[in-house]
């Protein structure tokens, strides 16, 4: 039977790509896990592999083709003895059962159920088709494996030859835990203020030039106002004094200069947020939708601003590593954030994030929550001021403006106040931060 190969989320947020190239033709054979396309997201341009083997019987959409919906059709493969006549009488696929992740993948929008399901296709005991990769029903009927306790990780929740193998090392689901997998019904659409076409009629004595939206640029704002929308924000300031911690580093970095490290103050940032959340657990937390979860590890978020846009990209485990792992990885996944060549897996994550706009001269702002985050950190720039020690004498230190931006659904004010003072204590003795 003809296999449709769909237009795949290769991100969290995608709703929406560009098949920026082919890298087959109609007639190659393919196996699983040979590349097809290249496929430009919301955030970068990757690689798109095959889940099923066969042969290419149509490429479906051309190349250089924008706001290509997630799960439409892009290609179809045929197995042994088909050919690009049986494509028409192919059923269609379907598109409501559960993705294997609901968190990262767009809900599917309704289609036409399949007119004639294929002879060999397995049916579920409530007698609804089972879809699965022709692989995949051979790998399961030689081992014995009923197709309907499997849950299929393909387009559509197709199952494939990796969900089967998969299958024969754990337990299959009980029905009570399928049932809980189900997706939950999307949000209503929130407003977006005035539509185009008012807005133009404002200015239509004025000279001026229209910009299309990106995907970043689209997914951006889609994020940024519903974060606004949902996110019950407050916010905590507090004045950090660096001095010692710039003293320590310029020490640091004139030991580290043989090996190529320079340590930057962002660096030791990470490094106190890390351990701060350590040491108030509660506070390294997301929220959940009905639930919060509660994370062990200190996976920090860290804004980097690319041309158009901005990414997020998350430094796990960030508390139990060396200055040094944490600058060189930083560094990287900057390098790679401008490239736009950052897999999703280096983006999505964390518990909080930083949004560090001292090097622009900036002296404090308040950050907009990135969901599912609880909280986020603004960072200005460190200047010199007056201050009163502890003495009472009047003195200039380097002091830095911070804001920490809260979810009141997942962290109270006393406890953003603990933490908050966490991250201020670990900053202003470094020291202890390698202790």
């Amino acid at each position: 039977m003809p296999t449709e190969v769909l237009m795949p989320a290769l991100s969290p947020t995608m709703e929406e790509g560009t098949l920026a190239k082919w890298l087959v033709n109609e007639g190659d054979r393919v196996e699983s896990g040979d590349l097809l396309a290249e496929i430009e997201t919301d955030k970068a341009t990757m690689e798109f592999e095959a889940v099923d083997e066969g042969i290419v019987g149509k490429l479906l959409v051309a190349e250089g083709t924008e706001g290509v919906k997630v799960n439409t059709p892009i290609a179809v493969l045929l197995e042994e003895g088909e050919s690009a006549d049986d494509i028409a009488n192919a059923p269609a696929a379907p598109s409501t059962p559960a993705p294997a992740d609901p968190a990262s993948q767009p809900a599917a929008q309704p289609a036409a159920a399949p007119a004639t399901p294929a002879p060999a296709a397995p049916q579920a005991s409530d007698g609804k088709r089972i879809f699965a990769s022709p692989l995949a029903r051979r790998i399961a009927a030689d081992k014995g494996l009923d197709l309907a306790q499997i849950k299929g990780s393909g387009p559509h929740g197709r199952i494939v030859k990796a969900d089967v193998l998969a299958a024969t090392a754990q337990p299959a689901p009980t029905a009570a835990a399928t049932a809980a997998a189900a997706t939950p019904a999307a949000p209503a659409p929130a407003p977006t203020g005035p539509a185009t076409d008012t807005v133009k009629a404002m200015y239509a004595d004025r000279e001026y030039e229209e910009i299309a939206l990106d995907g970043m640029r689209k997914t951006i704002a889609a994020r940024l106002t519903e974060a606004k929308q949902t996110i019950p924000h407050f916010y905590l300031r507090r004045d950090i004094l660096l001095d010692e911690l710039l003293d320590f580093r310029a020490r640091l970095n004139a030991q580290l200069a043989d090996r190529g490290v320079k340590l930057s103050v962002n660096d030791f940032i990470i490094k106190a947020c890390a351990l701060a959340l350590q040491q108030v657990p509660a506070a390294n937390a997301v929220w959940a939708g009905d639930r919060i979860l509660q994370l062990k590890p200190s996976d920090v978020a860290v804004a980097v601003a690319i041309e158009g846009g901005l990414f997020t990209p998350v430094l796990r485990d960030a508390d139990s590593r060396s200055l040094t792992s944490l600058s060189v990885e930083m560094k990287d996944l900057a390098a790679r954030a401008r490239a736009r060549k950052l897999a999703p897996q280096d983006y999505t994550g964390g518990a909080m994030a930083i949004s560090n706009l001292g090097m622009f001269g900036i002296d404090n702002f308040d950050a907009v929550i990135n969901p599912p985050h609880g909280s986020i950190l603004a960072v200005g720039a460190g200047t010199k001021k007056p201050v009163v020690d502890d003495k009472g004498n009047l003195a200039v230190a380097t002091v830095m403006s911070v804001t920490l931006s809260v979810d009141h659904r997942v962290i109270d004010g006393a406890l953003g106040a603990e933490l908050l003072a966490a991250i201020k204590s670990n900053l202003e003795n470094p020291l202890a931060m390698l202790a």
